[in-house]
């Protein structure tokens, strides 16, 4: 399974940006092509992904619109299974119960079958119902092999201050579907005893969204988004698991699948500045909060700046700056004998962690009819390997390894 962005962000952003003039212009009947391939790698044979994306806009007259979006991922790698290091090779049964794998003595577990394939397809429809309303509606569907989602969203936007504030209302609604291999598991049960329970389970997601964009003038732009989100159902990893260790030696003596809270309860503030200079070089910066029931407090800085060379060149650095709590279930391990907790999970995207995205894109824009432009970037994330809980054995390990990835994408967009 994977993380996805909600419709209705993106359609909020991409009409933010629609403000201060897009890049390409079509014409009525004409389509609006983007294209785009993404290469994610992380080092040491973890985690590879290769994403194509396509997503088609045209224009209907009278500032109606229709647009579609298509996504395929391919993922493959290993990933942390959740489990502790130990001195001795350590045999992992794998998800479908069928077969093991070892892990060599010090070395983080990993599952080296992590593979998957996600194909998504999206549809929205843009209509004003006035000179100062608008409205978008849409659908997303996602399916992978052990995943499907369903999904609608509703943005509707008002025009005020001669179209130069825009107050924006969003909602979309969520259905998924997870059927984990080797059915679901039963939480917080021995890994070699594979108990599982049902085939299939499901979670619903509503998310609210609350915008407010103003032009401060020709050139310069804020906005401030606050998005409130309610998930309820299956919300647990089927495939993440939890060491049980020796109190006094702190090697594994077991692995427990993992279990979460059936319910997650999320807010955010966005803030967005966005200013074209003088010389049309383009300076962006964003700020988001995000504070959920689980104990995850975290904190997004953005900064970009595109340099504007002649003949439609330009240079673009980027500068993410991420970092968040852990959630008040998350631990590194269980210690045998300790009576174990309702909720517990060791998977590391929710622990407290930092991380920083650095890197450059560079392209060309011409005459308004198509562009292309070449993004690189690496994806550095660490946090506490040595936590004062560790004991025994586990004081040498590394509880926690930095992530490190690479990050490239090809972009050609076009009008047709």
């Amino acid at each position: 399974m994977q993380l996805k962005q909600k419709n209705i962000v993106g359609l909020l952003s991409a009409a933010t940006c629609s403000l201060l003039g897009s890049t390409l212009q079509a014409a009525d009947g004409d389509w609006d092509v983007d294209s785009a391939i993404l290469y994610y790698a992380e080092d040491n044979d973890r985690v590879q992904a290769i994403e194509p994306v396509i997503s088609a806009r045209k224009d209907l007259g009278d500032d109606e619109s229709v647009s579609f979006k298509l996504v395929v991922d391919s993922l493959t790698g290993a990933s942390a299974t959740g489990a502790v290091p130990s001195t001795q090779v350590q045999t992992f049964t794998r998800p479908s119960g069928k077969g093991t794998y070892q892990v060599a003595p010090n070395e983080t577990p990993l599952d080296d079958t992590f593979h998957d394939t996600r194909v998504a397809f999206s549809m929205n429809w843009e209509k004003p119902t006035d000179r100062n309303n608008r409205r978008t509606y849409g659908f997303n569907v996602s399916r992978e092999y052990d995943f499907t989602s369903i999904s609608a969203n509703a943005l509707w936007q008002h025009d005020a201050n001669q179209k130069n504030t825009t107050y924006s209302y969003g909602a979309n609604i969520e259905v998924d579907t997870i059927k984990p291999v080797g059915s679901v598991p039963d939480p917080l049960t021995s890994m070699a005893d594979q108990n599982k329970g049902s085939k299939t389970d499901s979670r619903n997601i509503v998310d609210l969204l609350f915008g407010v964009t103003q032009v401060i003038d020709r050139s310069s732009l804020f906005q401030v988004n606050l998005s409130l989100s309610q998930a309820s159902g299956y919300m647990t990893d089927p495939y993440k698991l939890l060491s049980v260790v020796d109190s006094t030696s702190g090697e594994p003596i077991d692995q427990l699948f993992e279990n979460r809270p059936d319910s997650r309860s999320r807010q955010s503030l966005y803030g967005k500045y966005k200013k074209t200079l003088g010389n049309d070089d383009v300076f962006t910066a964003s700020y988001r909060y995000m504070t959920d029931d689980w104990g995850i407090d975290s904190n997004t800085f953005d900064f970009a700046y595109r340099f504007k060379f002649a003949e439609g060149y330009f240079l673009q650095p980027h500068l993410r700056l991420y970092d968040q709590s852990a959630a008040d279930f998350y631990s590194y391990f269980l210690v045998d004998g300790e009576s174990l907790p309702n909720d517990v999970s060791a998977d590391y995207r929710l622990g407290e962690l930092e991380a920083t995205t650095v890197g450059v894109k560079f392209g060309r824009e011409y005459d308004q009819q198509h562009s292309w432009s070449f993004r690189l970037e690496q994806y550095t994330q660490t946090g506490e390997g040595s936590p004062s809980e560790a004991i025994g054995q586990l004081r040498n390990q590394d509880l926690y390894p930095d992530v490190t990835a690479t990050i490239a994408q090809f972009s050609y967009s076009f009008v047709f």
